[in-house]
């Protein structure tokens, strides 16, 4: 009997909030491997800002998804059936899964994908989060972007997401003070006292800029800016003279579909020195991998995630990440790795 692959392809593009309806969900037999191809179980989906970006046809990184292909996404999976000499059934691979059951991949392709070790003894969804994209980007931002010294000011903006938890702690392993900035009074209680920030701003009260000049008395050194906007604006205001900006995302903008007057992507899209840029700009992971992994190990590193069930939830369970109503890092469990 033939494997079916369910697949979500984008049908509309999205204005304003993503809906089930911008998708189809088609259902076809997984096709047969040919010589050097792998067949991957999909078991988690990373849910991220740039899967709302490439719904959208604006300039950016990478093609956007044009109608009628599957939805592009990062995601975890286990090798089924191989006929690859690089993959052998049983491997753990973590790349572009995309919005489906199965992934046909290509050994052409492989540079896409991470063959995890398998002595990383943490939990799969933590793979994607702290141990994954969103902790590498925090890595290299504050590593190698803009690496924080002991003794300056960081501040993060969404501060309790995927990426900003895990950037906030390495600032604090690098002997920072750690401001956050977040939304609401209970993230910004979880980004001081369970994660170890020096402080936090909510920008959702009226007096955050006032709140944020209190928490910055000396100026802000390095931001990592994840939100743009009047946030990112408020924090570059507080910015010393030589100040370092890791430019990772801008969330504010991106739910909108559209470019707003104040937009500064281009600064990400063609790394321009208020430093964007790419986690996919780093080919060799495997250093920051192993170092999150042993910091999350060690419980120096705290790692969180918000998981949500059913390949055909994708679509809303995408506007998490612009509603708050999620913490950590945000995943949809395609199926239990049995």
């Amino acid at each position: 009997m033939s494997l079916i692959n369910r697949q979500l392809r984008l049908k509309s593009r999205p204005e304003g909030l993503v809906k089930r309806e911008d998708f189809d969900l088609q259902q076809q037999p997984v096709p047969e491997l040919k010589d050097g191809e792998f067949l991957v179980r999909v078991l988690y989906l990373s849910m991220d800002p740039t899967n709302r970006v490439w719904m959208s046809d604006i300039p950016q990184y990478m093609p956007p998804v044009a109608i009628g292909e599957v939805m592009r996404a990062l995601g975890l999976g286990r090798v089924v059936a191989s006929k690859s000499p690089h993959y052998a059934e049983g491997d753990l691979v973590q790349g572009l899964m995309n919005w489906q059951d199965y992934a046909v991949i290509d050994d052409r392709r492989r540079k896409d994908y991470v063959k995890l070790p398998p002595q990383l003894s943490v939990p799969l969804p933590t793979l994607l989060g702290a141990c994954g994209m969103s902790g590498v980007t925090a890595y290299y931002g504050l590593t190698d972007i803009a690496p924080v010294q002991p003794g300056e000011t960081l501040v993060v903006s969404a501060a309790a997401g995927s990426v900003g938890s895990i950037a906030g702690q390495i600032g604090k392993l690098r002997g920072a003070r750690v401001v956050g900035i977040a939304g609401g009074a209970d993230k910004c209680r979880y980004v001081v006292d369970e994660l170890g920030f020096d402080a936090a701003v909510d920008y959702k009260d009226e007096n955050w800029k006032k709140a944020l000049a209190d928490a910055t008395p000396d100026g802000v050194h390095v931001n990592f800016e994840n939100v743009g906007g009047p946030v990112m604006r408020g924090v570059l205001s507080r910015m010393v003279n030589g100040g370092r900006v890791a430019l990772c995302g801008l969330i504010a903008n991106y739910s909108s579909g559209s470019r707003p007057s104040d937009d500064y992507s281009v600064i990400i899209v063609k790394r321009l020195s208020v430093r964007g840029f790419l986690v996919f700009d780093y080919a060799d992971t495997n250093k920051a991998v192993l170092d999150l992994a042993g910091w999350v190990q060690s419980g120096r590193i705290k790692a969180e995630e918000t998981i949500e069930d059913g390949l055909e939830n994708a679509p809303v369970v995408l506007n998490k990440l612009f509603d708050g109503s999620h913490r950590g890092k945000l995943l949809l469990r395609v199926a239990n790795d049995d």
